[in-house]
């Protein structure tokens, strides 16, 4: 009798376990988010600061982003999976085109979409422009970013909240500062509200499924970006080929290329003397060791590929 009476309140413990791990599961939201806005609206800063780590790389200059990178964001009662994207843009070029069907497809594959409009500049035609691209996607949730807010002021970002908000009706609309912090908290929990009800996607210590030779080139192309001419970011690529952790001691050799289009811009990379060159090495070292967890030993050569931007081609090589 005791046995079964045992065995009883053990069932009963277990069924109640099970409604109540069901009862949370129901409580949990998952789902996936992406920001658009012009280039330089400031989308990548803001995904870096809510996964709280480096995921995707950020310039000063346009275009910086090239394909779509997943980061995601983790909470007792959440997990937000944001989708960052190349920004919208007039295309000039075969690959300017392939990135804004980058963003095409994204946009119509996520549960809310956040326009990233930036405080310190006119809402303009670019931005009224993806904004009517937004109608397409009627099943995503919007909401508008007003992104650095602390590079402008009080009455600079009520004026530009005022504009934004008669765009569209929107779900939420959100001011904030990625640099600062200021109001991720607010912009976060905004978005879990909207999305659907669902278990994890993602194993909790996933930050990101970008592999680490991509998210390796990325940091050298962000090394490369800085304190060059106008013309040239876009001319900017870097694939690797191949990363080898050295048994004996704590060190990863990479080894990588970093394409440029023409003669002369291979010089402008390099510098006088090399000097470039290595600055460009040094910054990527810094980066590459944070992420690989060992000092590393960066093997990094310039080669040209004419005009790769507008061959069918050399893009599919490059992975687009």
């Amino acid at each position: 009798m005791d046995d079964t009476a045992d065995l009883d309140s053990g069932s009963d413990a277990a069924a109640f376990d099970s409604g109540a791990q069901g009862q949370r599961d129901a409580a949990h939201r998952s789902g996936f988010v992406t920001f658009v806005g012009r280039p330089n609206a400031g989308k990548s800063t803001l995904m870096n600061a809510l996964v709280g780590e480096k995921i995707a790389i950020t310039s000063s200059k346009p275009q910086t982003t090239r394909h779509a990178i997943r980061g995601v964001v983790h909470r007792d009662d959440a997990q937000v999976v944001i989708v960052d994207t190349p920004g919208m843009h007039k295309p000039r070029t075969l690959l300017g085109k392939r990135l804004n069907a980058v963003v095409q497809t994204t946009l119509g594959d996520v549960d809310v979409i956040c326009l990233c409009v930036p405080a310190d500049e006119p809402l303009g035609p670019g931005d009224r422009f993806i904004d009517q691209q937004l109608e397409g996607f009627p099943r995503a949730k919007k909401v508008a970013v007003v992104t650095k807010t602390d590079a402008a002021s009080k009455q600079r970002v009520a004026e530009q909240l005022l504009e934004v908000n008669e765009l569209r009706e929107w779900d939420a609309v959100v001011p904030l500062s990625s640099l600062q912090g200021t109001q991720l908290d607010v912009l976060l929990d905004t978005l879990v509200g909207l999305l659907p009800q669902g278990p994890p996607l993602y194993e909790a210590e996933t930050t990101t499924e970008e592999p680490l030779h991509i998210r390796i080139a990325e940091l050298i192309r962000e090394a490369a970006l800085e304190g060059v001419r106008d013309e040239l970011p876009h001319s900017i690529m870097v694939t690797i080929d191949d990363i080898v952790r050295r048994e004996d001691r704590e060190l990863t050799d990479v080894y990588a290329n970093l394409w440029v289009e023409r003669d002369s811009q291979k010089g402008i990379v390099i510098g006088k003397g090399g000097s470039r060159l290595r600055q460009v090495g040094a910054d990527a070292r810094a980066e590459i060791e944070r992420i690989v967890g060992t000092q590393v030993h960066l093997d990094l050569r310039v080669k040209i590929a004419k005009e790769w931007q507008g061959d069918p081609k050399q893009l599919g090589r490059f992975g687009f």
